[in-house]
């Protein structure tokens, strides 16, 4: 299998940037790989603050209102879907950029 292609698997199929790093080009994985993990977190973590009130409800009382949670994420947390939007926009870029790389091994600085 190609490198161009293993390494678009990675991307695609792992984590952004792990393409990247099979390629040769450190700078650009590293830097993709650490940009997914913050929209990812970030994303969990609004999702989660806004789940909070809701979980503390369901284990006071032991049930679960699934209507409530259906409209909390669907209304509640705009800027954590507006990451996961980032993060999926990030990902279909690390593929491409996997998959399309010209075979430069020189990594994103140039050496002279």
């Amino acid at each position: 299998m190609k490198l161009n292609v293993k390494a678009a698997l990675l991307s695609g199929l792992i984590l952004p940037g792990l393409g990247q790093f099979a390629s040769g080009r450190r700078v650009r994985g590293g830097i993709l790989l650490v940009l997914a993990n913050i929209f990812l977190l970030a994303a969990l973590f609004l999702l989660l603050r806004e789940m909070g009130p809701i979980l503390v409800e369901a284990r006071l009382t032991g049930k679960v209102d699934v209507a409530a949670v259906t409209a909390k994420v669907t209304r509640g947390a705009p800027a954590a879907r507006a990451l996961l939007a980032c993060f999926a926009g990030l990902w279909c870029f690390a593929v491409v950029d996997a998959l399309f790389d010209r075979g430069s091994r020189r990594d994103d600085t140039s050496e002279e």
